[in-house]
């Protein structure tokens, strides 16, 4: 069965009150009085992953921990030797988030698979259902899965106080065994991920679906710029090496340079420390961030580049010097063009408003996409709020997207070959 087919049958529909019950539910597990703190390894991570353990279950499904501590469950398939499609997202948090970031595309994953249980089908691949650990800090459980994880990795502090290393134990994996949940090119026929926007463009084009591109790469940069500290009062202006102006300008300088091209590039100077940050001193030295995203990698190295030769003019006219380091640097990850076309065919199929578009926020697709054609599907976040308490997603824009998914995992299973 090819794509049109595919198509031209009516579309599945997920259990969208049972889906939307079970996100009513888990808004309990770690709700403080500043939002949801199911951070990973902490008490309401642990007890998050034992009613996500519930639903698999209770879904008729048998889930194991694998030695990173993801959570997967296999569904299994009619043609022996095929890989297995996976699907799936994280329900960890960050500190004072939301609900919906993570757990809608965890539990429409299990969803799905019930609901393909319960209408009586069976795909050709294998289905693997996986909820992802640490995805808030690092999508660590995507990328221990495969092979990326480090020993810096390992040591890296989580936002609970548990170093991940200590944090594999306490959820059920194993980190002298890591390598047996390590998977390789082939070993996933493809991975489609639901997951709320994070932004408001779907809000404001009016869609209900966003077929995203890929997930744009990251450059984060550490730019510390020198002058002198000199008294407020006693220096005149025009004899001053004021690090505090340099960064005004080079902040408005990013923010027209990224504007001055066509396209979704984005750059965010997002802090500085000022020294010595005394009101009668002139500053004599700024370290400050810069935060570049674009799905083209070509672009994000122009860019560094011009915002060194804007550093070398301001750094000039205000009698300072510059200095960078990358602090990260991660490569765009693109969707793969048959995912997209299986998502677009579900939307349609759905009667359901769509536009592709890129993610400005990482998920742990990007890893996955390593190894494996994959693919996204966006449901609007209201507002375009996210990490926040605030952060909200409609009952009925959720339960469109595990429809998208059911149906695309269906497109997939027909098309893949």
């Amino acid at each position: 069965m090819d794509t049109l087919r595919f198509v031209q049958q009516a579309p599945r529909r997920v259990n969208g009150p049972r889906l939307n019950g079970w996100l009513a539910q888990f808004d309990a597990i770690g709700r403080t009085a500043g939002g949801i703190n199911r951070v990973a390894y902490s008490e309401a991570d642990l007890a998050g992953r034992t009613f996500t353990l519930g639903l698999f279950r209770d879904s008729g499904l048998t889930p194991r921990i694998d030695t990173l501590g993801n959570i997967i469950a296999r569904v299994p398939g009619t043609q022996a030797g095929l890989a297995p499609i996976l699907i799936g997202s994280h329900i960890d948090s960050v500190t004072d988030g939301g609900n919906y970031d993570g757990p809608v595309g965890s539990f429409a994953a299990i969803e799905v698979a019930r609901s393909l249980r319960e209408q009586g089908v069976t795909l050709r691949h294998p289905l693997d259902v996986v909820v992802w650990q640490n995805e808030e800090g690092g999508t660590v459980g995507s990328k221990g899965y495969i092979g990326e994880l480090t020993e810096a990795d390992l040591a890296k502090t989580a936002r609970s106080g548990k170093t991940v290393r200590e944090g594999i134990g306490i959820i059920g994996g194993n980190v002298a065994r890591i390598g047996e949940s390590v998977r390789k090119r082939g070993d996933v026929a493809c991975y489609i991920e639901l997951h709320i926007e994070q932004g408001g463009n779907l809000e404001r084009g009016r869609r209900d679906i966003g077929v995203v591109q890929g997930i744009v790469g990251l450059r984060w940069f550490e730019v510390t710029i020198t002058g002198f500290a000199n008294h407020a009062g006693a220096t005149p202006m025009d004899q001053r090496q004021d690090a505090m102006l340099a960064a005004a300008k080079f902040t408005v300088a990013v923010h027209d340079a990224v504007r001055a091209e066509p396209g979704r590039q984005v750059a965010t100077v997002g802090r500085l420390t000022v020294s010595p940050n005394t009101t009668n001193v002139i500053p004599g030295q700024v370290v400050l961030t810069v935060d570049l995203r674009d799905l083209d990698q070509t672009k994000i190295d122009r860019l560094e580049a011009r915002f060194k030769q804007l550093a070398n003019e301001i750094g000039a006219a205000t009698k300072t010097t510059f200095a960078f380091s990358v602090l990260t640097d991660s490569k765009p990850a693109l969707s793969d063009e048959r995912v997209m076309e299986w998502v677009e065919a579900s939307a349609a199929s759905l009667k359901a408003s769509y536009n592709r578009m890129p993610s400005g926020a990482g998920h742990d697709a990007q890893e996955i996409a390593h190894i494996a054609p994959m693919g996204m599907i966006f449901i609007p976040s209201v507002g375009g709020i996210s990490h926040s308490p605030k952060e909200f997603s409609r009952p009925e824009d959720i339960a469109r997207g595990a429809d998208v998914l059911l149906n695309a995992v269906l497109a997939a299973d027909a098309g893949l070959r």
